[in-house]
């Protein structure tokens, strides 16, 4: 008498099956801390090593470039707070960059060295995030505490200049919003003095530290030709040797009045890209004490004449010409007409080239605004650096990359 096994037995691995029917399928978030952000990836294992990965673009979909559509020239800056949120102040410039750019508009040279001081401060917090997270990615708790706190120092120069801490909305069509104050220029010569001290502190933290350096060397290499074929800019061209930087190749604002060494390193790899960043901070503070010890006196908004900048308050009070622009600009709720013509023009924002091509027909909104984040660029190039890898290596590459995911709005 023969009883029936309790169990199917088990099947033994047909000789035709594709290699690819034994893959785990693992998404990466959109939770997963790691991702720092809503991110999502769809990873393929076999076991531990990563044999392909899926990045989804656009998964935090906002609109950003058709809001750009919608609002006027001045109001859509806030919207681009909301891209980088990591270097806010990067995408303000950037984008009233373009626009000016559009206009042919010439920013007073009080105003370019001001716009000039705040991109560096944001891309030295942007630099702090990022390898503050890189490190607390792979462990190092400590060195990301010190990253932190210095951001909060640039919070408090910022909030003291304009009010805002995080989206701070500061420039406006041929100027800012605020001039610098005494305090402002006070606060940065403060930051200027403290801030190499604990940049020495960071590196003797982690940069000889066996675990990270184990950790992120010869992990996600990426060689110059593959940076320069996918359009990579930024620390992340740069840790793969390619020699561009927009503010010494095609120089705008006050850069070309300073003097700083661009970046660069040559393995491509994770340990690179984080030493191309906390190389820049220390170039950063080049400009930055050559910056606020030699800033011009004047206005820091465009004449009057020119109808797109609020007149000052004595402006406003003695001429007829600031009087009208003042009531046009503030009260009549009216904007400036642009040229029917388009521009595309770019910054060196901390990630790499932030650009964006506008479309002007006539009215005193864009016809089209497209932006060009380095973050959809970079992220596409995820699945070339992560194959072969270990499922822990995926946090040390997505945070060497940096990637925002609200830049990735499609």
């Amino acid at each position: 008498m023969s009883i029936a096994p309790d169990h199917e037995p088990r099947v033994a691995r047909p000789a035709a099956a594709r290699e690819e029917d034994y893959l785990w399928t693992l998404n990466f978030g959109p939770q997963h801390p790691a991702t720092h952000t809503t991110l999502r990836l769809v990873l393929k294992l076999e076991g531990e090593r990563v044999v392909d990965a899926l990045p989804e673009m656009g998964y935090l979909h906002s609109g950003f470039e058709k809001i750009g559509e919608h609002l006027s020239f001045n109001q859509y800056v806030t919207v681009t707070d909301r891209m980088n949120y990591i270097s806010p102040m990067a995408n303000n410039v950037a984008w009233h960059h373009a626009v000016e750019t559009l206009l042919g508009i010439e920013l007073t040279p009080r105003c370019r060295v001001i716009r000039t001081i705040v991109a560096e401060l944001a891309r030295i917090s942007d630099h702090l995030l990022c390898n503050g997270a890189v490190g607390l990615d792979t462990g190092a708790f400590t060195f990301f505490l010190y990253a932190f706190y210095q951001r909060e120092v640039i919070y408090d120069i910022f909030e003291t200049l304009c009010g805002a801490r995080f989206t701070n909305s500061y420039t406006r069509v041929g100027g800012v919003s605020q001039d610098f104050t005494p305090l402002v220029i006070e606060k940065i010569r403060t930051f200027l003095r403290t801030f190499p001290k604990t940049l020495d502190d960071m590196e003797r933290l982690l940069t000889r530290n066996r675990i990270f350096v184990d950790r992120t060397k010869g992990v996600g290499v990426l060689t110059k030709e593959e940076a320069i074929a996918h359009g990579a800019t930024g620390p992340v061209a740069r840790a793969s040797g390619v020699t561009r930087d927009l503010r010494k190749d095609e120089p705008y604002l006050a850069y070309a009045d300073y003097d700083f060494q661009v970046c660069c390193a040559a393995a491509g790899d994770c340990y690179a890209r984080y030493l191309v960043r906390m190389a820049e901070m220390r170039e950063s503070l080049r400009i930055l004490g050559a910056a606020i010890e030699n800033l011009p006196a004047g206005e820091v908004n465009v004449g009057v004449d020119q109808r797109v900048a609020r007149p000052s308050k004595q402006q406003v009070y003695s001429t007829i010409e600031g009087t009208i622009s003042h009531f046009e600009l503030s009260m009549a709720n009216r904007g400036f007409e642009v040229p029917r013509e388009e521009s595309y023009a770019a910054i060196e924002a901390p990630n790499g080239e932030l650009g964006f091509y506008v479309v002007g027909d006539g009215s005193e909104n864009a016809y089209r605004a497209r932006c060009r984040p380095p973050s959809v660029l970079h992220f596409a190039l995820f699945p070339r650096l992560i194959r072969g890898h270990t499922l822990s290596d995926v946090v040390a590459v997505l945070g060497s990359l940096n990637i925002i995911a609200a830049e990735l709005d499609r």
